[in-house]
């Protein structure tokens, strides 16, 4: 440690010139450019022992930390620095080179602020912010991004809301540019509201105040709905509350309208001064405060953030407003909006400014509402482009690249179109095995990623189960896309369900047997000849009944048809009466399989 600390006091130059020689001396590593693992953690205790170390003389000697050590002349340079920020520089030098573990950085950084005062933070931040751009590159933002949340998270509860608006600013203005806008840590995603935020004000009179003291705590009184606007839209009864207080301070805005001349008297965006972000709430100031053009604003304002909330997109049915709820809402609304108009100065363009802000806010929740979905784009590689600024255009031989390609390989090689190899079919068991994985419960692969939900592996599937296990290809109607799956690629537990039982078997080879003798049974019928016509005279056979004969005997007479025509007529009537046996036998024998799909 001492070899450290003498160079960092003593050692002129960048830290590039002397960085890793100095690791290599101290540490003494197996590999000459990267430490391992515990040659990392033992770096990291010398250098937060260290640092500790230089934090206490600073304390001792009353300078403030950041420029400790600055009476250093760094000759080169021409400047001075103090001994922490050059230690900060080394260790940030290596975790940029990969030299060492990237987060050893921010976790000085952390160590550093948890030991110094507010007043020496105020410097260690302005460091912090300097470095921006080193630490946020990707190999070091990736491994210090949480511990970095945790230093500024740490010094905004340190800090006063109240006192120290400009530095809470400062840390919040760092982390919305250091970390990403869909960084889901920094999001709301589940709107919860600050109800801490506490507005307490007088709750009796005091004697010798002339105002109202009934408006004074109705007007005070709202801060509790703008704080916690849910309480508004769940109870109806709040809902009134807060409609009618808000009427009177709205009434009192409009019997009081404020001048060109006291708007531009009170015009904060022109003084050079700092201001709370909270107001005072004493009833002796509200006569004054009602004359501030800015206080009216802020109220007013804080309206039509409470009325955008009500009428946030994305909402369910239950949080949505009623309709009565709806036209109170919007007839409010319309009457903030024209006290915004003749509040000086410049209420017409604040206003504008106002509506821009809330149109913009409902991107933001509808964005929050479909799952905070990441939106940045990585940047483009630009190439050089030479030969003066113009860019040629490839030829290829076939218009492209993959054709050409392709060409040429097929010259080297003229037997690859006829190659076997080239277009194969593959086996049963080889295209329905992901199917069985998915069907295994020990793969524990969840329902919505199975196989049997992609259309296209179904269809083929079925196709090549029609064409090579016809067997398993009849279960789809029954068992569906999974019983058509060969049951040697099934595990025991699961194959037993789609096996076919000894009673299945039975009754499919009884209904195969009943529609054998069906078929028989209809050959015979068709073997027997009706009728059998020579010349004019009709003779009929053995087989046929005396009233067929006559039946049709006398139909054709009197129909004067020829025997030819009534002789397929005859013939008709046969196919006709197989077709009603055929579909009396369907029916008796049951529905036939479907295998549409």
């Amino acid at each position: 440690m001492e070899v450290l600390k003498r160079a960092i006091m003593q050692q002129p130059g960048p830290p590039e010139s002397f960085a890793l020689q100095l690791v290599q001396e101290v540490i003494k590593p197996q590999k000459h450019t990267k430490l391992a693992q515990d040659e990392n953690q033992f770096l990291e205790n010398v250098l937060r022992v260290l640092l500790q170390e230089f934090v206490s003389a600073a304390a001792v000697s009353g300078e403030k930390i950041m420029q400790f050590g600055q009476s250093i002349d760094v000759t080169e340079t021409k400047t001075t620095q103090g001994n922490i920020p050059r230690l900060l520089d080394i260790t940030l030098y290596l975790c940029e080179k990969e030299h060492i573990e990237g987060g050893m950085i921010f976790q000085l950084l952390e160590d550093l602020t948890e030991m110094s005062t507010m007043e020496n933070c105020k410097d260690i931040f302005g460091y912090i912010e300097s470095k921006q751009d080193i630490l946020g590159k990707q190999e070091l933002f990736a491994r210090g991004k949480l511990v970095m949340l945790r230093t500024c998270n740490q010094l905004l509860r340190r800090l006063s809301k109240a006192n120290d608006v400009v530095f809470c600013g400062r840390i919040l203005m760092f982390l919305a540019r250091f970390f990403p806008l869909s960084e889901r840590s920094a999001l709301n995603i589940k709107g919860v509201f600050n109800t801490s935020n506490e507005t307490k004000y007088e709750k009796e009179p005091f004697e010798g105040i002339c105002i109202d003291f009934n408006f004074y705590e109705t007007f005070w009184g709202l801060q509790e709905y703008f704080s916690s606007p849910t309480s508004v839209n769940h109870a109806p009864a709040k809902w009134r509350k807060f409609t009618s207080s808000l009427s009177v301070v709205l009434n009192t805005f409009e019997a009081q309208p404020l001048s060109d001349e006291e708007g531009d008297a009170n015009n904060l965006e022109e003084e050079a001064v700092n201001f709370s972000i909270k107001y005072l709430t004493s009833s002796k100031l509200m006569g004054l405060e009602l004359k501030d053009s800015s206080f009216r604003r802020h109220v007013l304002v804080q309206c039509l953030i409470l009325f955008d909330y009500l009428k946030a997109p994305g909402k369910g049915d239950k949080d949505l407003p009623s309709e009565t709820m709806k036209e109170e809402i919007t007839s409010c609304e319309e009457r903030v909006k024209k006290l915004l108009q003749l509040t000086p100065p410049r209420g017409q363009e604040f206003l504008r400014k106002i509506e821009h802000i809330l149109e913009r806010e409902k991107n933001w929740v509808w964005w929050k509402h479909d799952g905070c979905l990441p939106y940045e784009k990585q940047p483009m590689e630009t190439k050089t482009v030479q030969d003066g600024g113009k860019k040629r255009r490839p030829k290829w031989r076939l218009g492209n690249k993959e054709l050409s390609q392709l060409w040429k390989w097929a010259d080297q090689n003229p037997n690859a179109l006829i190659d076997p190899q080239r277009v194969q079919t593959p086996s049963i068991m080889e295209y329905w095995k992901p199917l069985a994985e998915d069907m295994d419960p020990s793969a524990g692969i969840e329902a919505e990623y199975h196989h049997k939900n992609k259309r296209v592996y179904c269809w083929k599937g079925l196709r090549l189960s029609a064409r090579q296990d016809l067997e398993g290809f009849s279960k789809f109607t029954d068992l569906g896309i999974e019983g058509v799956v060969p049951l040697e690629l099934l595990p025991p537990d699961v194959r037993s369900k789609y096996q076919a039982k000894p009673n299945d078997r039975a009754k499919r080879s009884k209904k195969e047997e009943t529609k054998a003798t069906v078929h028989q049974a209809e050959e015979n019928q068709i073997a027997v000849p009706a009728t059998e016509i020579d010349g004019e005279d009709i003779r009929t056979d053995t087989t046929a009944t005396t009233m067929e004969f006559d039946a049709a005997a006398v139909t054709g007479t009197q129909s004067g048809q020829t025997p030819d025509e009534l002789q397929k007529q005859s013939s008709d009537n046969d196919v006709g009466q197989e077709a009603c046996q055929l579909e009396t036998d369907a029916e008796v024998e049951g529905p036939s399989r479907d295998f549409s799909f």
